[in-house]
């Protein structure tokens, strides 16, 4: 096996797993086929982002997720959570009604822009400063409409048992911190986390397949943590060090 050959991941996927994988995506196509009319239909009248978040909560059923909520969720918030797979979009979608914050380079995916789009993603240039001023609106108002916006600050994923650093410049869109606004940690704990976690080199449709290839539950236990306040919202830097402090003691429990 030349060197080349042997940086191309593997998929061990049986038989019976292939055969979960195509149920699986049938399942989840014929769901978007059915939320999107309905979603551009209640948009015409203004009724929200039902219909997105219906689709995500159900890829997240589908994909075998299984989630449990502790502690209070407040509504019209920042969220900070960490990354661990694909999997958190749907389990926070379903739990939160959240929109998300990515980054703009997501938009250069014309698929996957029009789904983020569904669902009231908000793009952030991070290295574009002249933008800044209408990114803080365009968050203010995601938080005021979906009733809670996320962003991982970690802006990758890891294996689950640990975080890595937080990276402060994806919170430049709210820096200051918008008046009268809430931001709450979140912390997503999953049983057995390592096992498909997305990390490292592995590609996205490896990782996508392994997981629906899996014939066990994916539990989820998200915590919803005291929400940051006072001094600690004074800029990016103390928001991020206090939020990973509470997500690092909320792990170590």
């Amino acid at each position: 096996m030349t060197e080349a050959q042997s940086a191309i991941p593997e998929r061990d996927i049986s038989a019976a797993g292939w055969v979960l994988v195509t149920f699986r995506v049938v399942l989840m196509l014929i769901l978007l086929v059915v939320c999107t009319p309905l979603h551009f239909l209640w948009k015409l009248v203004g009724a929200g982002r039902f219909w997105p978040r219906t689709f995500l909560a159900g890829v997240g059923a589908i994909a075998g997720l299984h989630i449990k909520q502790e502690g209070k969720r407040r509504r019209h918030s920042l969220i900070l959570a960490n990354h661990v797979s694909w999997l958190d979009i749907p389990a926070l979608a379903h739990a939160t009604g959240t929109a998300f914050v990515a980054q703009d380079g997501l938009a250069a995916f014309p698929f996957l822009k029009w789904l983020c789009e569904m669902n009231e993603t908000v793009f952030i240039a991070r290295h574009d400063r002249n933008r800044i001023a209408d990114q803080v609106a365009q968050v203010k108002a995601a938080m005021d409409q979906s009733g809670s916006l996320t962003i991982f600050p970690e802006g990758t994923t890891s294996d689950g048992d640990d975080l890595l650093p937080f990276k402060s410049a994806l919170l430049s869109a709210v820096d200051p911190f918008p008046e009268g606004a809430v931001m709450q940690p979140v912390l997503l704990k999953y049983e057995d986390g390592p096992s498909f976690a997305w990390v490292g080199t592995e590609p996205g449709l490896d990782n996508f397949l392994k997981v629906l290839a899996r014939t066990k539950p994916i539990r989820l236990t998200i915590h919803f943590l005291e929400p940051i306040t006072g001094d600690a919202l004074e800029n990016r830097k103390s928001m991020t060090h206090t939020a990973r402090s509470a997500m690092l003691a909320k792990l170590a429990a």
